[in-house]
């Protein structure tokens, strides 16, 4: 069983890392992608200040768009030996980023998730968090890997989640240190400034 975790994982990381960076990538997807990297540890400080899961609401997303956000992030990195992206919250990661987001790029991304429903309707006769999983990732590796004309829209928003997906989860606590390692010393739970006392004012 522990093998065939593994093997999931590694097969949805493989999804996952496919396209980021590509050049036809979508300005707004490399907005999102740049914002992501530039404003992760703001972002990680800022969650983890709220230590409750009833403390927490999503500030962007609706209830149903933050499900679909939850499941999309957990199939991208799973847990298996070691958490997967919701442990990492990865979900609250991305909706934090979209409250700072350029509106017309947290526009096209909530019309990626409502373009991801509407694909899984017509195709599998339900929403996408709906479906069983053998139909979620016949759908996400569709969109990584031979995207039609029709489906540009839906891998464009794929490849912005992916990308959002892997920098928020390698660079959360969970993700530093269960899999990459840290002994502590790359995450840091607050950013506490220049110390040289000639900065200080």
């Amino acid at each position: 069983m522990e093998d065939s975790g593994l093997n999931r994982r590694d097969a949805l990381l493989r999804i996952a890392t496919g396209g980021i960076g590509a050049v036809a990538s979508a300005l707004w997807v490399e907005n999102l992608s740049a914002l992501a990297r530039v404003q992760a540890d703001h972002v990680h400080t800022a969650l983890a200040g709220v230590q409750s899961t009833a403390a927490w609401a999503p500030k962007v997303l609706s209830t149903q768009q933050h499900q679909t956000v939850a499941a999309l992030v957990e199939l991208i990195i799973p847990q298996t030996t070691t958490p997967g992206a919701k442990a990492a919250r990865v979900d609250r990661f991305i909706d934090t980023l979209l409250d700072a987001a350029e509106r017309p790029d947290k526009e096209r991304f909530l019309s990626g998730l409502a373009w991801l429903d509407a694909r899984s309707q017509a195709l599998y006769r339900s929403t996408f968090v709906s479906v069983s999983l053998a139909q979620q990732v016949e759908l996400l590796t569709k969109l990584s890997t031979n995207a039609s004309a029709e489906d540009r829209a839906g891998a464009d928003f794929f490849t912005a989640i992916k990308s959002m997906t892997i920098t928020g989860y390698y660079t959360s606590e969970i993700g530093l240190r269960d899999e990459l390692g840290d002994n502590g010393q790359l995450f840091l739970p607050a950013f506490e400034g220049c110390t040289h006392p000639e900065h200080q004012q």
